[in-house]
């Protein structure tokens, strides 16, 4: 391109829908994201000790549960008193023994680990280049080394399910490394269960009284072109010689729902590695014309200056001090391509994370937080014409009703309702403390995202099926409102301003209170929706 300074112009990416770097990553933030909203994997591009790490959707602490506080509906009005009286602090007090939950606070999501692929030959090398094109779902790393050009090129299928990596070389005979993989679980086994694949098996963990029951098996295995082939004593795999090489991975689960974990993770896995083996350019084309269809239908274009020519990371520095007006438009296309790799018609939604997460403790246990994360997740799907993506979250509310319904119960209230965080169980009580968990009216900000899956489309049969959602939790703040009784207005109690400290007699704190302003005009929405 003209635009490019000589400097970077035997690196500048043919699309400017691409993110790309001068180096490989050195921290886990800085690796390039792959998913197929079931199995994802964070690429790190380094040329000597390179490292896919490692996500599928279901894998979580814990197992079927609610968490529920039976003394809620005892000790209600006692709390609603003390707010009304202006004793809040010991309101939230009761609230914490009488309506947080006595135990789990909610399960974290987990990680597989990684794969890691530790090449031999390769030292000091020249020309490093590595890209994340968001138009195709390709991650691509180049270099050279001793005159040898080397490309690596990774997708994670959305036709074939797989985790697909292609390793070759511009001379025959130069790859040459051994693949093993990593994990933080102690009691994980890997083992090489035929002579081209290695496979991992593990649990997720227990946590908070709830017995881990989520099992995982992850295969790999490797297609060779040249070369040798051998399995060693370590559980490792080792290519010499080869002039390129395919690796397919696999992930599979025992979940089958948010209350049945008797599915066979092996035969998962095995299930999607029957799609290994295949013409990888048809592969390719498959997987790159699948995500088109919903990438392609919006394009944004707010004009390129020679910012463009420049790595990612260097923009973002810059972006403050420079125009860069390209990057504001590729960091609204990468919004879309994560949501289209982590969100998937049939499968689990989005979480904290995405569905990437190298920790057995993502930040904030990697939950869904309903008070603003997983509802923020979404707000780009119907306006950004990724409808279908909507899908997964929607379903999420559904079952959270079914969940809901016990946390409605506990205050003696008819319908369904959740607090301010819910997992892949679908837990639906007060967790966190007094301080953050008093919120009862994540089904309102649920119902809202049903209304307006409604409101894009136009469907009323979709309307028809959804209608007892939102019935429902009108019928739950039918029976949960009260009149404060200064001015008789109905009002949520007890509640609190999610993410804020109001000034309660006259200090800012995280404090339950009654007839907060988001609590009111959510149920307002909610009841005029439902109209």
């Amino acid at each position: 391109m003209g635009l490019c300074m000589s400097f970077y112009l035997w690196a500048q990416p043919a699309s400017d829908l691409k993110l790309w770097y001068d180096k490989p990553a050195e921290l886990w933030v800085e690796a390039l994201p792959l998913g197929n909203g079931r199995l994802g994997a964070m690429v790190y591009g380094d040329p000597v000790n390179e490292a896919f790490q490692l996500n599928e959707e279901t894998i979580w602490g814990g197992s079927p549960h609610n968490n529920t506080n039976p003394k809620a509906r005892e000790h209600l009005a006692g709390i609603r008193r003390l707010i009304f009286e202006g004793r809040n602090r010991e309101a939230q007090e009761l609230c914490g023994r009488a309506i947080s939950s006595t135990g789990a606070n909610g399960m974290p999501y987990q990680t597989i680990g990684s794969l890691h692929l530790d090449f031999e030959g390769i030292q000091d090398y020249t020309d490093y280049y590595r890209e994340l094109d968001i138009d195709r779902a390709v991650s691509t790393t180049r270099f050279r080394a001793e005159g040898v050009e080397y490309v690596r090129e990774a997708f994670t299928s959305f036709t074939d399910d797989l985790l697909i990596v292609r390793l070759t070389a511009s001379e025959e005979g130069k790859i040459s490394f051994r693949a093993r993989y990593s994990t933080p679980y102690a009691d994980a086994v890997a083992s090489i269960p035929g002579r081209k694949e290695l496979q991992l098996d593990g649990k997720a963990n227990d946590h908070e009284g709830i017995e881990g029951k989520v099992r995982f098996t992850t295969l790999t295995r490797i297609d060779h072109q040249g070369g040798i082939l051998e399995t060693l004593p370590d559980q490792t795999v080792k290519v010499t010689g080869a002039n390129s090489v395919i690796l397919y991975v696999s992930a599979g689960t025992n979940f089958i729902n948010y209350r049945d974990v008797s599915g066979n993770s092996l035969e998962k896995a095995r299930h999607y590695l029957k799609n290994a083996g295949k013409n990888y350019t048809a592969a390719l084309n498959a997987h790159t014309e699948f995500y088109q269809r919903y990438f392609r239908r919006v394009s944004l274009d707010l004009g390129t200056n020679p910012q463009v020519c420049k790595p990612t990371d260097l923009r973002v520095e810059e972006f403050a001090q420079i125009t860069d007006p390209q990057l504001a438009a590729l960091y609204f296309q990468f919004g879309r391509y994560l949501l289209i790799c982590c969100s998937q018609p049939g499968g689990q939604a989005a979480n904290l994370q995405g569905i990437w997460n190298y920790q057995l403790r993502a930040p904030w246990d990697g939950k869904y937080t309903t008070d603003i994360n997983v509802e923020m997740n979404y707000w780009p799907a119907e306006i950004t014409h990724l409808e279908e993506m909507h899908e997964p979250f929607l379903r999420l509310i559904r079952e959270t009703a079914i969940q809901g319904r016990e946390s409605a119960a506990m205050y003696g209230c008819r319908g369904w309702t959740l607090h301010h965080n819910t997992d892949i169980w679908r837990s639906t009580g007060s967790v966190d403390g007094a301080a953050w968990g008093i919120w009862p009216t994540g089904n309102a900000w649920f119902c809202q995202h049903l209304w307006d899956r409604y409101l894009f489309s136009g469907d009323q049969e979709y309307l028809k099926e959804v209608y007892p959602l939102l019935k429902g939790a009108c019928e739950f703040f039918l029976d949960f409102l009260i009149r404060e009784p200064e001015n008789q207005w109905l009002v949520v109690s007890p509640s609190y301003s999610p993410e804020n400290k109001p000034t309660v007699n006259g200090k800012r704190d995280f404090v339950v209170v009654a007839g907060a302003t988001m609590d009111n005009q959510m149920v307002h929405d909610l009841f005029l929706n439902t109209i």
